[in-house]
Order: structure tokens, then C-alpha cells, then sequence
């Protein structure tokens, strides 16, 4: 029986991109042992995964170099077949080029990549035929796969689906308009705008983790007639996909939420300011909208990750985005008869 490794410390949304290795894994080799490397605070994604043997955990907070050699240790006991790291950094280029595992196998642009068995050149570009990130990590197993690739995918249980069931009494949209980088989210007034914009028939929940809550209160008070319930740390990871793959439509900024309609194939309207599609990091539900801006700007995309401020002050990517792009892709919904 095989035994693989994948290799993901990154945040919540590259680790639910990774599910798609972890799928097409299970299918070419069912009886396999598959474990996964998440940082601390990722865990909860694999609450009871079918095809998970178990999942690893790197403490990055506290202790980092200390809980690293620990992990390094608990990864040369296991002695895997393949250890399959889907990040471009040092730390886990260690962990990789020291697995003791049969074949270690990377992507050029990790600086320990000429340590491993295996080196997969890495590229993201701004062209439309750009790679997806799930192309991507798929070339990392392909050479004893196929050139398939697997969408990525999340299981909450029956009690994450029962959580969220009072929400979905009637028809919803989830928000979530919250992000780590200012450059990747819409501004508050421009949420605003669209909650009141929206029909009233639609229910209205922002999801988000405790942090967001603050951001989420000041778009709930600036529309105090619309009824919008601020589900920001209220839900975990997995309930917060299971609520989203009811909606009529799930309203999200180029962050980890879009990621997780993803992999439930939620309909998603994905706006993205600063950074661009190409990237490949774009929403792959089947139902699945793009916003953006629509003017020309030689300043966007100012880089692959987002920032903290406009670097040139106007922020025209996100503020040229009107209220109409976004219900473009909102589906009419009839009320019931009586």
C-alpha cells in the first residue's frame, strides 16, 4: 500500500485548492495512506475527510524552528513513498529534501527544489490562458498519474449542514467581504450599495472568521432597515461551506471564501480588484461569475498578493467596480404563490 505526503502550510484557500491532489490521489490509488501538512489554524478544513489517514499539523506561531524539526522527525518515521510539497519556500523544501521519502517531488522555484527527486517548473503569468493553481499542483503528480485535473473538495458532516439549517428556510445570499489584504477587498460603501440593491425577497449573511467581524458590523449598521445576519465567527470553516452551497448566490472577494464555494460548487460571484484571474487562482463552480474593473489600468495588478494600501492612493480597481456588475450575475428569484 502506498504511502503519500502532500505538503501545504499556506493559508485556508491554497490549502483547499490542494484537495484536488488529495482527490485524484484517492482515485488512481484508493488503498493508499494519504496524509496531509497544514499549518495551525487550517486543521478544521479535514474535520472527518473520507480519504485523509491523517493529517499533520505545524504550529508556525509559537515555537516555529522548534514544532518544524518536530514535524521533520514525525515525516522520516513515516517513511513515505512520495512526499508531494505544493509550496515554493524554504521551511518546507526542508521538510521535503529530508523526508527520507522515496521520491520527493516539488516545484523549481523552491529553493531546496535541486535537492529533490523531482523538480516541476512553476509559472503564474497574466495572460487568460494563464494556469489555474489546480493545474498547477496537478503537474506535481502527474508523471505517475495523468494529465487530469481534479477539482478540489470539502466534506462537512451531516452536523456542519444541520448547524446552518435555520438559515435556509428561505432563499440567501452570503456575503463575505472581508479580507487579509486591503487591495483584494471591496470597500465597505460598496458593499453597502449592493445590500441595498438587493431584492428583499433574499435573506443576507456575512460569513467570515472573528476578525472580520468588526469590517461586517460596519456594513450591517450603514443598512439597519435591511435584515442581514453577521455570521462572522459564528461558523466554522466546514459550516461556512455548507451554508454557502445552498445560496442562490455567494458574493466573494479574491480570498479564501471563493476557495471554499469552489470546493463545495457553490454558484460564486468572485470580485477581484488589485489582482487579476490570470493569476490562477480564479473560482471554478460550475456556476461562476467574474467582476471587475473595466477600465484599462497600467497600474493593476500591482502584484500577485494583495496589499495594505493603494500603492498610488486612488484605489480606481475596486472603486471603478459598480453595484450593476455585481447583480448581473444574481438569479431571479420568484417568491412563492400565497
Amino acid at each position: 500500500m502506498p504511502k503519500f505526503l502532500i505538503i501545504q502550510t499556506a493559508f485556508i484557500g491554497d490549502a483547499v485548492l490542494a484537495t484536488g491532489v488529495l482527490e485524484k490521489l484517492h482515485a488512481f490509488f484508493p488503498e493508499a495512506s494519504i496524509d496531509f501538512l497544514v499549518r495551525k489554524g487550517n486543521e478544521s478544513l479535514f474535520t472527518g475527510h473520507p480519504y485523509l489517514h491523517q493529517l499533520l499539523v505545524w504550529d508556525k506561531q509559537t515555537h516555529k524552528r522548534r514544532n518544524l524539526l518536530r514535524i521533520l522527525r514525525q515525516i522520516r518515521r513515516n517513511r513515505y513513498d512520495k512526499v508531494i510539497n505544493l509550496q515554493r519556500f524554504a521551511a518546507t523544501g526542508l521538510l521535503t529534501a529530508f523526508s527520507a521519502g522515496g521520491e520527493t517531488i516539488g516545484f523549481d522555484k523552491n529553493p531546496l527544489s535541486f535537492l529533490f527527486s523531482r523538480s516541476v517548473l512553476h509559472q503564474v503569468g497574466q495572460a487568460e490562458d494563464g494556469l489555474h493553481e489546480t493545474a498547477r499542483n496537478n503537474a506535481l503528480i502527474s508523471h505517475f498519474t495523468d494529465e487530469q485535473v481534479f477539482l478540489p473538495r470539502l466534506y462537512p458532516a451531516p452536523a456542519d449542514f444541520k448547524a446552518t439549517a435555520r438559515y435556509k428556510s428561505h432563499p440567501y445570499i452570503c456575503l463575505a467581504p472581508s479580507s487579509v489584504w486591503f487591495t483584494k477587498q471591496l470597500p465597505a460603501d460598496q458593499w453597502v450599495d449592493l445590500l441595498r440593491s438587493v431584492p428583499d425577497t433574499l435573506r443576507v449573511y456575512l460569513i467570515g472568521g472573528p476578525a472580520d467581524k468588526p469590517f461586517m458590523d460596519t456594513i450591517c449598521d450603514a443598512e439597519p432597515g435591511r435584515a442581514v445576519a453577521n455570521l462572522a465567527g459564528e461558523l466554522s470553516l466546514l459550516q461556512s461551506a455548507a451554508l454557502m452551497k445552498d445560496a442562490v448566490m455567494n458574493y466573494v472577494n479574491d480570498s479564501s471564501p471563493m476557495h471554499l464555494a469552489s470546493a463545495m460548487n457553490a454558484p460564486v460571484t468572485a470580485v477581484y480588484c488589485s489582482t487579476v484571474p490570470a493569476f490562477g487562482f480564479g473560482p471554478l463552480s460550475d456556476q461562476r461569475f467574474i467582476v471587475q474593473t473595466p477600465l484599462q489600468l497600467s497600474c493593476r495588478p500591482c502584484g500577485l498578493h494583495g496589499r495594505t494600501a493603494c500603492p498610488l492612493g486612488h484605489f480606481n480597481c475596486a472603486r471603478s467596480i459598480t453595484t450593476g456588475q455585481l447583480l448581473n450575475s444574481l438569479p431571479v428569484i420568484t417568491p412563492p404563490a400565497g
